[in-house]
């Protein structure tokens, strides 16, 4: 009987299987696929990307169209990708937020004698520096944990890569070469299926980017927010859009003022090749080949630490010059008060991609280098151009700026930057400008000259807090009635003569009084900050003055966006070497100012009717 029904037993198992599998089936087709989550025009969270301990993290290096480092080889980028379990266990393809830098496997640290010594006469030979080396930090596969916690769990694919010559990418690091530019591109590329990748530095199997949409966004801070201006200036497809914090925009720009010779805020003495030195974290086989081709040749010979003149060699690492070919959509960060990478840099672009016609916002506030914009901003924006929601990104008020007194993250909108109802007042100095001299609408209408020595001793904080001082000028209005709103670029013309064949010229606009607690806000006391070299008839040509004879010098400070509160005072304060920025020469070179050729014109919102208003 046993084997009689053995058949039926087995017809019988063989149905419930089939009707399990079916319902199993059947389950698994009504189980909804993770996919990201919007409300309010925003990506949501989602529980599903959430867990770290199933992301999928890998390394790789993708292969650029350069070989930097001159081995006969193309240099190869190393790369990391940070993405949700749901691009392998479902097939899901998201877009990617893509971050790039030099800083990510160590720097060269405060090494004494690695920055050049500013006290030295203008116009000498700077004397030698030591040439620090790098200890590469970093395990693989983990590049950079930035941006990773904030995006992928939002339905992002975060990537990072290594600039070349730094880390495991090979290749030679240029400081603003064009490789700096067409590995970011590279890299891109391979994101939209265009180049090549490997699972090795040498040789390898191919790497695909299976789970991408083939669209990127690129963002970082500082020197990894100038690398994807580098790569939209390219042009590059699938690169949608840029959110640049704080970025370097021009090396002319971060390491010399109108043909002087001027440092970054907080770091007196560095110059481009003390950069490639703090960065230059690459093999230590290439490192001797790389220094030889790069620093002690091409940065030797172009970075003209005598003159401070703009030369071929800065025009190249100029992002301006390369914006033809861009096309992403640029939201633009920064602060008014970052003299690391000063306002200009951000302001720059910003306006050229303005005019472009390219789809762009911009975001300061009034604290110092770095600072995001609101993560709703930055949410708002990748979720447009990367996902496709409409959310009315880059439309409505093209400038966000934080006020005074408010978080960083309440920015206030306007119409754009610089304020559209802002114009440009002229303002006079008057007699008196060693103790405090007037600063009005009411042009000098005779010629009339003062003096001050340059000394390097005397700091500009020590130099606007004196009632008095022959090292300076200082030329204020009459104590606001109201708030007094400047927003723009202001610009200041001065008729000067030297008593020697160079001079150092500084220029600040400060409030007044002066605060010397040294925990007030820097909006308090700086308005903004300018620096030239009166030996220049341009930027590119200079030629030493003859003492005693008077040049036109006529510059612009740094874009600024302030509410100077009633009360205080717009104060002008001339001086010569500035002990924070500039070359420290010999005290004692005489400077002659003739009032009646010297002119501040300022940009006020309301134009001359609303500072007359406050000073009269």
């Amino acid at each position: 009987m046993i084997q009689r029904f053995k058949p039926i037993i087995s017809l019988m198992v063989c149905t419930l299987a089939l009707l399990f599998t079916g319902m199993m089936r059947g389950q698994n087709e009504q189980t909804p696929k993770s996919v990201p989550v919007f409300k309010d025009g925003l990506a949501q969270v989602v529980e599903e990307f959430s867990d770290q301990r199933q992301w999928i993290r890998h390394d790789l290096w993708v292969e650029t169209e350069f070989d930097s480092d001159m081995d006969g080889n193309l240099d190869r980028m190393h790369v990391s990708v940070t993405r949700p379990k749901q691009t392998d266990a479902q097939g899901l393809k998201l877009p990617v937020i893509y971050v790039t830098s030099p800083y990510f496997a160590g720097v060269a640290g405060d090494v004494p004698g690695s920055f050049w010594d500013v006290h030295q006469e203008l116009g000498a030979e700077s004397p030698p520096h030591i040439h620090p080396e790098v200890t590469r930090t970093g395990e693989r596969p983990i590049i950079s944990n930035s941006h990773i916690k904030t995006w992928v769990p939002r339905g992002y694919i975060v990537v990072h890569s290594s600039s070349p010559g730094t880390g495991l990418s090979q290749g030679a690091p240029t400081v603003g070469g064009i490789n700096e530019s067409l590995a970011p591109k590279a890299v891109v590329d391979w994101l939209c299926g265009r180049a090549k990748g490997f699972d090795a530095a040498v040789g390898g199997a191919a790497v695909t980017a299976y789970w991408s949409t083939g669209k990127v966004g690129m963002t970082g801070t500082s020197y990894n927010g100038t690398l994807p201006l580098a790569a939209a200036t390219t042009g590059v497809e699938g690169l949608e859009v840029i959110i640049p914090i704080a970025p370097n925009t021009s090396y002319y720009h971060y390491y010399r003022s109108n043909g002087l010779v001027r440092s970054p805020g907080g770091y007196l003495g560095e110059d481009i090749d003390v950069l490639y030195d703090f960065i230059h974290s690459g093999d230590t086989e290439k490192r001797a080949g790389n220094n030889a081709r790069v620093r002690d040749s091409i940065m030797r010979l172009g970075m003209d630490r005598k003159t401070g003149d703009y030369n071929d060699f800065w025009a190249s690492r100029d992002y301006l010059n390369q914006m033809a070919p861009m096309k992403a959509a640029l939201l633009m960060a920064h602060g008014f008060n970052d003299w690391n990478v000063m306002p200009e840099h951000s302001y720059r672009i910003y306006d050229r991609a303005r005019s472009m016609g390219l789809d762009h916002q911009i975001y300061y506030h009034q604290k110092g280098h770095g600072g995001p914009p609101p993560l709703w901003m930055m949410n708002q924006w990748f979720s447009h151009y990367l996902h496709g929601v409409d959310n009315g990104a880059g439309t409505g008020p093209k400038s966000w700026i934080v006020r005074e007194s408010d978080p960083i993250d309440q920015p206030t909108p306007y119409a754009d930057y610089p304020n559209p109802e802002a114009q440009q007042v002229t303002l006079n100095p008057h007699l008196g400008g060693n103790d405090i001299g007037v600063l009005d609408l009411s042009p000098n209408s005779v010629s009339s000259q003062e003096q001050l020595t340059d000394d390097y001793h005397f700091t500009a904080a020590d130099l606007a807090s004196a009632s008095s001082s022959n090292h300076r000028l200082l030329y204020a209005t009459a104590p606001l009635k109201e708030a007094v709103h400047i927003s723009g670029t202001p610009k200041i013309s001065v008729k000067l003569a030297s008593s020697k064949e160079a001079v150092n010229l500084s220029a600040y606009l400060v409030a007044l009084p002066w605060n010397p607690d040294a925990k007030a806000p820097i909006t308090d006391n700086i308005i903004t900050r300018g620096w030239a070299d009166p030996q220049n008839t341009s930027l590119r040509e200079s030629a030493p003055l003859k003492p005693g004879a008077f040049v036109q010098v006529t510059f612009d400070f740094m874009p600024d966006d302030q509410v100077i509160p009633a009360g205080a005072q717009i104060g002008l304060m001339i001086f010569s070497s500035d002990a924070d920025f500039t070359l420290r020469p010999e005290p004692g070179t005489q400077m002659t100012i003739d009032l009646m050729d010297t002119k501040l014109t300022i940009p006020v919102v309301g134009g001359v009717q609303a500072l007359k208003a406050a000073i009269e």
